[in-house]
């Protein structure tokens, strides 16, 4: 397991937003890598251009969006796969990728605000 694979605890539904309750260390640990992951501007981009695709998008309808070599397009797709955003399938030369819904709903809860109350 490399240094950015961290386990992911759960699927879909993670814990109470941190403006709720604390996260315990390996919630923590769950979160930072996520964030760690989506923290670059390639990345970022990536996981925008693989969930806005509205399915699974070919690596070969992405790599023209950057000026950066296929090589380095395929390490920040790993590093996406690594941190369970995104998942992807081989299929003859290319790679297809999609989001991973549940994990995004998980960053999502995480960093939920409560509405606030009504007088």
């Amino acid at each position: 397991m490399s240094k950015q694979q961290i386990p992911l605890l759960s699927s879909g539904g993670c814990c109470a937003p941190i403006s709720v309750a604390a996260l315990n260390p390996a919630q923590a640990a769950e979160g930072a890598a996520a964030f760690k992951a989506l923290s670059d501007p390639i990345r970022l981009r990536l996981m925008s251009i693989i969930a806005s695709a509205g399915d699974e998008v070919c690596v070969c309808d992405i790599t023209p969006h950057f000026d950066v070599s296929g090589p380095t397009i395929s390490h920040h797709l790993k590093v996406l796969r690594e941190a369970g955003l995104v998942d992807c399938e081989r299929r003859g030369t290319w790679v297809y990728y999609w989001p991973m819904p549940e994990r995004l709903q998980w960053i999502s809860a995480l960093l939920a605000v409560p509405e606030p109350a009504s007088n």
